[in-house]
């Protein structure tokens, strides 16, 4: 049974391949999430190696960048901190697992020195890198049940019903999104460089695209539906600002299970929201009462193909490389 938790949620401009300098940041936000009162603090995908300039690494380069788990020097770090803030901490990487395969995976640390992780089920910043294959829910020590899914693994409706099948009442949802050179007219689109170059003198010009259709616009479009219709406390976390040739939008934000937002940034700089999570919303919100009202008999379709499923890794990389 959950109980009421203070979480918090961080966007921030990571340096590619930068690993000291982003787990800095990391060490920071902790310190000021752990000051306020929060016992979870989440970080973005891939945010202590850096992610969008990735996809034009050689797989020599990224191997250079991956790390064993949990041996490797980021999920310690990321141990020590959780151990002597006393809190939980989610932080993204890139894995390299014991036969050499790459993965875009989420850490979740906790203060009891457990090590949990999910390896995104959609990876494609790189050819190079593998999708993982199981779906990551498990208790944490704060009384709450918590699910991972990474960037698009949220995109699509199955993982997040499914994530919450398996009884999740947070879902951490880690992004690398926004201001994406998408090849949907109606989703998202680039952010111009100079506008993050320029955010100093000009920073209302940036923050309308942030806040516009290209971000946060987007993002409503769907996210509070993720919480909505699947009853869990959602918290979102995204990069903000130049991602090699991409602006990230930032809008990190914390959502009830009934979608609505509890706290949220408009900052176009790194910044830190926190919310608090009140249990008795669950039990009766819209989205369990809908899960109770299933007819799972009637939904053996859904893990039929079509056809239209998309190819093996590669051709999966060039049709979704810059669809987050």
């Amino acid at each position: 049974m959950m109980r009421d938790i203070r979480v918090a949620s961080v966007q921030f401009n990571h340096q590619a391949g930068n690993k000291a300098y982003n787990l800095s940041i990391i060490q920071k936000f902790t310190a000021q999430g752990a000051a306020s009162g929060a016992e979870i603090i989440i970080f973005p995908e891939m945010c202590i190696t850096g992610y969008w300039h990735v996809s034009i690494l050689s797989k020599a380069a990224i191997e250079q960048l991956a790390e064993p788990v949990p041996d490797g020097m980021s999920a310690q770090r990321l141990l020590s901190l959780s151990k002597q803030y006393q809190v939980s901490i989610g932080a993204g990487l890139i894995e390299r697992d014991e036969n050499g395969t790459l993965f875009n995976s989420y850490l979740f640390a906790m203060p009891d020195g457990r090590l949990k992780k999910h390896r995104k089920l959609h990876t494609f910043v790189s050819p190079y890198m593998s999708s993982g294959h199981e779906f990551t829910v498990f208790e944490t020590p704060h009384s709450c049940k918590v699910g991972i899914l990474i960037c698009w693994d949220n995109n699509l409706v199955e993982n997040v019903r499914i994530t919450a099948l398996k009884g999740a009442d947070i879902l951490i949802a880690p992004h690398q999104t926004g201001g994406c050179n998408s090849r949907s007219p109606k989703a998202m689109g680039l952010i111009e460089p100079a506008l993050w170059h320029n955010r100093r003198e000009n920073p209302e010009a940036l923050r309308q695209e942030m806040q516009g259709d290209k971000g946060r616009n987007w993002l409503l479009r769907w996210l509070p539906a993720r919480a909505h219709d699947n009853g869990m406390f959602l918290i979102f976390s995204n990069g903000v600002g130049l991602d090699m040739d991409e602006v990230r939008t930032g809008n990190a934000m914390i959502l009830s299970p009934y979608g609505e937002i509890l706290a949220e940034t408009q900052s176009i700089e790194d910044d830190l929201v926190i919310a608090d999570l009140k249990a008795s919303e669950l039990d009766r919100c819209t989205g369990r009462r809908w899960i109770r009202g299933r007819r799972p008999d009637l939904y053996g379709p859904l893990t039929q193909t079509t056809g239209d499923e998309l190819a093996p890794h590669a051709a999966r990389f060039s049709e979704h490389k810059c669809e987050k």
